[in-house]
């Protein structure tokens, strides 16, 4: 609702805003931020700044979803999907949790066709929406179910995908554990925001700011926190790769 009014107002001064020249508009963005910023006390300046950069945030991913066509550039920019097909047999079941839309299972489906890929979501709009992506290829080798993993008795699988699902969990040795139960799977690839990923993160935390970059995110991880979470589910890191942000990981089930 907030969005909506706020995408609504945006539209409404839009037509006055753009007559002037974008070199002036900047100069008065700059200017606004400067004015934001200053007073007697520079971490409330901070907050005032951190918080309007968030705004700023959603209105980036906003429109690249639309320069996207309602899939993130981010995909094929940072190309992360060859992470997971990279380190998957060909020939195996693949079980990915929390697929969202199912870029990622439709990836992997892609590049290895002998594989059978099983994606599932508990929203419903992401598993029509990845229907409807998956009838514009040619793919036989991936299904989309709807559902809470938790609540399924047993989905087979040689590896389990968690791509940016983790952090959203509050018991996640619980969560770990009963996914590993129902897929009986050893190796699970998992991917996660990383919390050392930029000096503002730790100084947002320290300003009290939510530093959190979903507001559904339960934790995001340092490197150690994540071992020991992976630890407690009874698992162990055998790879761990650092890079845009996120933690990268090839984990096994009582290595």
């Amino acid at each position: 609702m907030k969005k909506n009014f706020l995408l609504n107002v945006a539209r409404l001064i839009s037509i006055p805003w753009f007559i002037l020249p974008f070199r002036l508009r900047k100069i008065l963005f700059t200017i606004f931020f400067i004015i934001e910023s200053r007073g007697d006390d520079p971490g409330k300046g901070l907050k005032s700044l951190f918080l309007i950069k968030d705004k700023l945030d959603w209105v980036i991913n906003e429109r690249a979803l639309k320069y996207g066509s309602g899939i993130h550039p981010k995909h094929y920019l940072m190309n992360y999907h060859n992470f997971f097909s990279s380190r998957i047999k060909d020939g195996s079941k693949v079980l990915d949790v929390g697929c969202g839309i199912g870029i990622v299972s439709l990836n992997v489906a892609k590049n290895l066709n002998k594989s059978s890929i099983i994606g599932i979501d508990i929203k419903k709009q992401n598993i029509l929406k990845a229907n409807e992506l998956l009838e514009k290829t040619n793919l036989n080798n991936v299904n989309f179910i709807h559902g809470d993993i938790n609540n399924q008795k047993d989905i087979e699988a040689d590896y389990v995908i968690l791509s940016n699902v983790l952090e959203h969990i509050e018991n996640r040795t619980k969560f770990l554990k009963n996914i590993q139960k129902i897929s009986h799977s050893k190796i699970f690839l998992i991917r996660v925001p990383n919390f050392e990923r930029d000096w503002q993160i730790a100084m947002r935390k320290q300003l009290g700011v939510y530093y959190f970059s979903d507001i559904d995110h339960k934790i995001e991880h340092t490197v150690d926190q994540f071992k020991k979470d992976l630890n407690k589910a009874g698992f162990i890191t055998k790879e761990i790769i650092t890079i845009w942000g996120e933690i990268w990981a090839n984990c096994e089930y009582g290595s």
